[in-house]
């Protein structure tokens, strides 16, 4: 019997169940992330309430001290994981910001809340730019926007956990039941993390390996460089601008303008995150995995319809005074802000050295919670305030303000468009492929 040619095959099983072990850890561990960074929206107004807060008040309390740390800490973090091991920092990250998740759970003040929140943006910081690195040491280059899909899986996921489940156990247990639901099973998979994922070398499955260690502005210089990275990391930001910055808003919305409770208003969108958000995720993985899709410009045009496309039903979404016809709006463009995740982030990697693809994600990252957690909350909030005037904000004002970012998607669109021209040559430059 020939032990070498059983060895093989066994050996190929075993790094194909390690590859997907390691995406599937990671998909989870982002699921955590997007939980824990989006459970305030579905418990904003309890929040707000207890605290007598105006919108613009609560919105910089729930997103932007979470949203400043986290971008401060997200460039100089991924800077140290792209010289050192990545595993021990997407662990380390994911207990640091469960704990403050927790954390939040047991404010009894403002300063005690706010606290929490800049805590689970320091965790945070260092999650998804060396998880993507990781998952793209695991996959080839033209497996990348299949492999980066299903982990984007862990948005939908934990937008559901987030706004569905965390609904139901603040209804049934009071707000900051939610958080410790979220807070406490992180720390303890953050554990798992640490015990049952490997780092591997990087830059091992790339033509061009990348083998020194930039400096920060050598690889700031080096993105700008790159026009189709460029313009990638801003339609991505952008989407989420325009597509998190509504769903920021909505739970809230929903219990003004439809008279919902807390628990009724996150199921509505729960499962539209769920559901709506899995199957556009998968979608964009089978798509993505297809021959034909293997030239980026191909995925850059698929992006730009799709976002465009669903930018339409986002307006009408909250022009509607229909709770049905918002209810169907919210079917058609809450699972687009999914689809762009996954091939986005397998862009933005194809499009840098393997030695600087952890800072390549941060800035993606930085851009797109700037976007996303700092500019549309706050605008959106101060937007409100300013409609509403004397009176208070209500949901007269609040839908003023969500008809003003809804269309953003296009400027999303430009982008996309604009990768386009230039994404084969700058990928051959960054990875040979």
């Amino acid at each position: 019997m020939n032990t070498d040619a059983m060895a093989i095959p066994r050996s190929q099983a075993a790094a194909a169940f390690e590859r997907w072990y390691v995406l599937i850890v990671l998909c989870l561990v982002y699921a955590i992330n997007i939980a824990a960074r989006y459970v305030v929206t579905t418990v904003f107004e309890p929040i707000r309430l207890e605290l007598g807060l105006t919108d613009a008040g609560a919105a910089f309390l729930t997103g932007v001290p979470l949203a400043m740390f986290y971008v401060c800490f997200m460039i100089p973090i991924a800077w140290l994981a792209d010289r050192s091991n990545r595993r021990n920092i997407v662990a380390a990250s994911l207990i640091i910001w469960s704990a403050f998740t927790a954390f939040c759970g047991m404010a009894q003040s403002y300063t005690q809340f706010l606290l929490g929140r800049i805590g689970v943006g320091f965790g945070e910081a260092g999650a998804t730019p060396p998880s993507g690195s990781l998952v793209s040491d695991y996959f080839p280059a033209e497996r990348r926007p299949m492999a980066l899909s299903i982990f984007a899986l862990g948005a939908p996921i934990g937008a559901w956990l987030g706004a569905n489940a965390a609904g139901a156990i603040a209804q049934e247990y009071g707000w900051r039941a939610a958080f410790y639901a979220l807070g406490i099973p992180g720390v303890l998979f953050g554990v798992l993390v640490f015990l049952t994922v490997r780092e591997p070398k990087r830059g091992r499955l790339d033509a061009i390996e990348g083998a020194d260690k930039p400096s920060f502005m050598t690889s700031l210089r080096y993105l700008w460089s790159q026009r189709a990275a460029f313009h990638v990391i801003m339609a991505s930001g952008v989407c989420c601008l325009w597509g998190w910055g509504l769903v920021w808003w909505t739970p809230t919305y929903l219990l003004r303008a439809y008279g919902l409770n807390v628990a009724q208003a996150g199921a509505v969108t729960g499962n539209i995150h769920l559901v709506g958000g899995i199957i556009a995720t998968a979608a964009a993985a089978w798509f993505m995995g297809r021959p034909f899709m293997h030239d980026p410009r191909r995925i850059l045009w698929a992006l730009a319809w799709v976002i465009g496309l669903s930018t339409i039903p986002s307006m009408f979404a909250y022009w509607t005074h229909s709770l049905a016809i918002a209810k169907l709006m919210f079917w058609l463009y809450i699972p687009a802000i999914y689809f762009f995740i996954g091939p986005c982030m397998a862009l933005v990697l194809n499009l840098s050295p393997a030695n600087m693809r952890s800072t390549f994600t941060a800035w993606s990252g930085l851009v797109g919670n700037v976007f996303n957690l700092i500019v549309a909350p706050q605008l959106v909030g101060i937007m409100s305030d300013a409609f509403a005037g004397a009176h208070g904000s209500d949901a007269a004002s609040l839908r003023l303000a969500l008809l003003v970012l809804a269309p953003t998607g296009f400027w999303a669109t430009w982008h996309f468009i604009l990768a386009a021209r230039t994404v084969t040559a700058d990928q051959q430059r960054a990875i040979g492929v």
